[in-house]
């Protein structure tokens, strides 16, 4: 049978080890999402998980067992990007008890609908900036297929001080709070931080993500203040730089976005209160922002129903939702440099693609957003050259919505069609 097998498969054109398929993508419209311009009837061919041609009209497949995609009535462009995602599950009223009471197969159970909700909801890359580890595993078992989702950059547990805003044990009993490290992620020198980032890159995290300012949802009065040392940050930098990983800091208020641009981080995540002189300093750096604009809006709905925070995430939760969008809106006419995230996990995962009618509402073109979650993103991740345009020798990452998200952006809210490592995952 094996015999007859490999002599049929090399009939075909195929060697025995090849699964000789190719897709054929009949597409009405697809986006050059480098120039913005529009392919009209095109048919784009992928070979296990490539993009290997790009052909004007709807060309018939090739062999009997190709297969043909009906999306002539679809517009398609390159699989999403969110460049902030925490994937291990999703805020709520019971996360402030669950840590003490969930272990991690638990987290890992509900990280695997997750998961498997956002690679169907057309963001076929994700980075995730903080959680458990298990993030790592996630990310390890979607590599191996063992489990559905999107292709994972993480950070593993993110980087605080003691008492900062990822600190593990913040708002804990005292019996049960101790005195984490850098094995937990909290650092209290520049000596500390060095070894946070080699423990981080031990236990097999891509990106290094720190928490320079206080923060909206952990269990501490400030979300403004400064939380690391200019010389803790640039100890976190430079190591990072040793092993070739991108760099982002969780910063609310503006004199912690300001130390953490000039100590060479990134991507600065929300940048809620961020003066006219820091976004000089990011342009002046080439500092990105990541405004996660619909975070903004989840918190600051939540903290109008009665019980659902702490008292004292309260105010601050109601401070920062408004004040998001109105910096967004200002960093991008001064010319910031914009990348896409959201934030998910402190939403429903899912729902990535309303961020972008909320960057569309505070003023950024579509086409633009678009291009935020695409090119911008893949090339922060070092993998531009295979990722974020629908191109001959690209990653067959590809997705299909009903009308033009260039005139109405919304639609990116109703995929239809997902396609990662040229397998198709919703049609």
């Amino acid at each position: 049978m094996k015999t007859k097998l490999a002599l049929l498969l090399l009939v075909l054109g195929c060697s025995t080890d090849a699964f000789c398929q190719d897709i054929y993508l009949h597409c009405g419209k697809v986006l050059n999402t480098l120039t913005g311009k529009e392919l009209v009837n095109h048919t784009v061919i992928v070979s296990k998980n490539k993009i290997i041609k790009i052909q004007e009209g709807f060309v018939s497949k090739s062999q009997p067992n190709d297969i043909e995609i009906d999306l002539k009535k679809k517009y398609v462009l390159p699989g999403l990007i969110d460049l902030h995602v925490h994937i291990e599950g999703e805020h709520d009223t019971k996360s402030y008890m669950s840590k003490y009471l969930e272990n991690e197969a638990d987290i890992a159970f509900q990280a695997v609908r997750c998961a498997e909700v956002t690679l169907l909801s057309g963001f076929t890359t994700v980075r995730d900036l903080g959680g458990t580890g298990v993030n790592i595993s996630i990310r390890n078992a979607i590599n191996k297929g063992i489990v559905k989702g999107p292709r994972i950059f993480t950070a593993g547990k993110s980087i605080a001080t003691t008492g900062g805003h990822a600190d593990p044990t913040n708002g804990s009993n005292r019996k049960l709070v101790g005195d984490p490290g850098p094995h937990e992620g909290v650092i209290n020198s520049p000596e500390e931080a060095v070894k946070a980032v080699r423990e981080r890159y031990k236990e097999g995290a891509d990106v290094i993500k720190i928490t320079a300012t206080g923060g909206v949802l952990s269990v501490a009065k400030s979300g403004k203040n400064p939380q690391f040392t200019l010389e803790e940050i640039k100890a976190i930098t430079s190591t990072a730089k040793d092993y070739n990983m991108l760099t982002a800091a969780h910063a609310h208020g503006d004199e912690g976005m300001q130390r953490a641009i000039i100590g060479g981080i990134k991507t600065i995540e929300h940048g809620t209160f961020m003066s006219e002189e820091t976004m000089e300093l990011m342009k002046k750096y080439d500092t990105y922002l990541v405004p996660t604009l619909t975070a903004g809006k989840e918190v600051e709905k939540n903290a109008e129903v009665n019980g659902y925070y702490p008292e004292i995430v309260v105010p601050k939760a109601r401070e920062v939702g408004p004040q998001l969008k109105a910096t967004f809106a200002k960093a991008y006419k001064k010319g910031v440099k914009i990348a896409f995230g959201t934030d998910a996990g402190v939403f429903t995962h899912g729902n990535n693609a309303k961020e972008f009618g909320y960057m569309v509402e505070a003023g950024m073109p579509a086409l633009e957003t678009i291009q935020a979650a695409t090119i911008t993103n893949a090339f922060l991740l070092g993998i531009a050259d295979t990722v974020g345009q629908i191109k001959e020798n690209f990653l067959a990452d590809i997705i299909a919505v009903d009308e033009s998200p260039i005139t109405t952006i919304k639609t990116l809210e109703k995929i239809v069609f997902v396609m990662k490592d040229g397998k198709i995952y919703k049609n």
